[in-house]
């Protein structure tokens, strides 16, 4: 050894350090990626330990949130970019690799976080979960993104809207193609539209309270935390970005709840229905996790009706105990199978059934879902959904009301389904539930009515009200 080689200076060896954000980013994103989890649910688990140990304050629990859903979202769209800067195939790419790519995509192209904070973090997170060699290859391939803004990559990878409008929209908007064409086909619109739905579909949605009617206010909890007014439900506000809805006494006690203005517009107009005759005897049919039920219960508490909760799964029976515990009205919660039904024909004024779907309509709180579902999914939900109006049909008297409701605006979920039970079973009519949405715009030319993200700030829930004839 030369005897300059011996004076240089040898680098100390440096533990790489754990960042407590990205490191729980990247463990949630791994059990999206290896669990089939949803980050609603395995979020919330991990903020809550790491607040216990002190690792984190309110900004870091909103800039791991911001990292996960923005990562998960974007996620079709960072793949094209991180493919165009990789000499291999993306299916190549390890997938805990191309997990900390993405979250540095995300960094770098959709935060203010500064490029330079931005590569190292992520190269210091992969010195942490997959070591210096993988760490040196995230480091070229992120450089490599950083030197262009997303539009100018967008305008690199996405094909041109006239060669191919669905896989442009599937690049630029972050939507499988086949989801684009889907919701294209919904809205029968034109461009705009469609734009405007994708574009929604990748916003973070708002938090939304229920006041159960009877039982809260909605100025009792104005009171209680920064709020806004709903736009349309007169029992919904929407909570101040930051808020935490669990801390909320009113929300502890069960007397108010979470629960998207879609889902309480659909609950409040089969409850608004017109009806003749008796209305004492109220189903919810597939009450699973029990939000639409707490709603019906109260309004049903009120007029001195009694609600049958049923659902099939016993531990999503659980859940609709809970949401319903503390109601002042009659109700009871039964775990049985909505298609082979423990009730007589003709035991109801009023039933809901709100479908198992794809969930197309609740693409902003569950961003991986876009990426799970396939064509093929709706095959297999067609006869369960037809199966379960066809039975709700038969649970609800001559001169009752039935909401078939479905969080997905698929029109092999909505209309189609609709339209075959009703040429299937007959004695049923549609009837106009617009009006049973007083103030709400853009419901369409009826007698169905179908909410969208970007026209109503709600999920795409889907509503068709059918009274019973014969």
């Amino acid at each position: 050894m030369s005897e300059q080689a011996r004076r240089r200076p040898h680098k100390p060896y440096r533990r790489p350090q754990k960042d407590p954000v990205r490191m729980l980013a990247f463990e949630a994103l791994r059990a999206v990626d290896e669990r089939d989890a949803y980050a609603n649910l395995v979020l919330p688990p991990l903020l809550k330990k790491a607040r216990e140990k002190g690792d984190f304050d309110g900004r870091d629990a909103a800039l791991a949130t911001e990292l996960v859903y923005g990562t998960l979202r974007r996620q079709g769209t960072y793949d094209a970019i991180i493919a165009a800067c990789v000499d291999r195939p993306l299916r190549e790419v390890d997938p805990p690799v191309l997990d900390v790519l993405s979250l540095g995509a995300h960094q770098l192209l959709g935060t203010r976080i500064p490029t330079h904070a931005a590569v190292s973090a992520s190269v210091e997170l992969a010195r942490v979960v997959l070591g210096d060699g993988r760490a040196k290859f995230v480091n070229a391939v992120l450089r490599k993104i950083s030197q262009q803004d997303l539009d100018t990559w967008v305008q690199q990878v996405a094909p041109p809207y006239e060669a191919d409008a669905e896989d442009h929209l599937a690049v630029v908007h972050s939507h499988p193609r086949w989801v684009v064409s889907a919701l294209w086909d919904s809205l029968g619109g034109g461009r705009a539209g469609i734009e405007d739905l994708l574009e929604a579909d990748n916003e973070r949605p708002e938090v939304t309270l229920v006041a159960r009617p009877g039982r809260s206010t909605t100025e009792e909890l104005a009171a209680a935390t920064e709020t806004l007014p709903g736009r349309w439900s007169p029992y919904a506000l929407r909570m101040v970005e930051g808020g935490e809805p669990g801390a909320i006494g009113v929300v502890k006690e069960g007397r108010a709840g979470v629960q998207d203005e879609g889902s309480q517009l659909v609950a409040i107009a089969l409850a608004n229905a017109p009806l003749d005759g008796a209305d004492d005897r109220w189903l919810d049919g597939c009450a699973g996790p029990g939000g639409k039920a707490a709603l019906l219960a109260a309004l049903a508490s009120e007029r001195g009706a009694a609600l049958l909760a049923s659902e099939k799964q016993p531990h999503r029976a659980r859940l609709v105990e809970r949401a319903l515990a503390g109601n002042p009205g009659p109700y009871q919660v039964i775990a049985a199978d909505g298609t082979r039904p423990p009730w007589r024909p003709g035991s109801f004024d009023r039933v809901l059934m709100d479908v198992p779907c794809s969930g197309l309509g609740a693409l902003r709180r569950r961003p991986e879902a876009r990426w799970r579902r396939r064509p093929e999914d709706l095959d297999a939900f067609a006869p369960l959904q037809r199966a379960l109006l066809t039975e709700a049909l038969r649970a609800v008297r001559v001169g009752g009301v039935v909401g078939y409701a479905t969080c997905s605006p698929h029109l092999a979920e909505t209309r189609v389904v609709v339209d075959d039970v009703l040429k299937k079973v007959g004695g049923a009519e549609l009837i106009d539930a617009r009006p049973l949405m007083p103030g709400v715009p853009a419901l369409g030319e009826g007698p169905d009515v179908q909410l969208w993200p970007h026209l109503h700030g709600t999920d795409a829930m889907y509503l068709a009200l059918l009274r019973r004839t014969g």
